[in-house]
């Protein structure tokens, strides 16, 4: 088991998200001890997805134009398709994302999220998974698509859906608690 008490982390989503995507992460990091802060574009609840069918509406937290990347320890971007399409036209979306890279801090990103690495620039010469779907989009902006159920490359961890979530969640805690913890202002 992994403690995590002193991590700040950031769950960037919106409208769309797959709920497991989202829950089942913040729920293993928060039974880790983390703070775990659901951030979102708007402070309404956001409605999540089963696939395609609707889910439960999580509540937000706060709203990006609230947050600053150096309050967050680590980042976890959660899928669905329509999720991640409209976080990545997003510029402070993007921009958010590329402080947790240029700061080198550790990111847990699954399913459609690539998206958003893609859209910020940053996929480049990275080796990662994804839902299959979006596997043209990860080679044609320079990444190294692999199909596995949990890639883990520096300071990234990826996982291609929901059954892969056990995986995935354990590879999280596990970068995440190598994370220098407590640095965030």
């Amino acid at each position: 088991m992994f403690e995590l008490s002193d991590l700040r982390v950031a769950v960037l989503a919106t409208d769309g998200f797959e709920e497991t995507e989202l829950t089942e992460p913040a729920k293993a990091l928060r039974d880790a001890g983390a703070h775990v802060d659901i951030i979102s574009l708007k402070k309404e609840p956001i409605q999540a997805f089963r696939h395609m069918d609707k889910g439960r509406t999580i509540l937000v937290d706060r709203t990006l134009d609230e947050v600053r990347p150096e309050e967050y320890d680590a980042l976890q971007l959660p899928g669905g398709a329509l999720n991640a399409d409209a976080l990545r036209t997003v510029p402070e979306v993007q921009q958010f994302v590329r402080a947790f890279q240029e700061a080198g801090k550790p990111m847990a990103v699954i399913c459609h999220a690539p998206w958003i690495l893609i859209s910020a620039g940053l996929m480049r010469g990275r080796t990662l998974t994804s839902y299959h779907t979006i596997q043209d989009d990860v080679r044609n902006a320079g990444g190294n698509w692999v199909d596995r159920e949990v890639v883990q490359d520096g300071n990234w961890v990826t996982s291609r859906q929901p059954k892969d979530l056990p995986a995935f969640n354990r590879a999280m805690l596990e970068l995440f608690a190598h994370a220098p913890a407590g640095t965030s202002q």
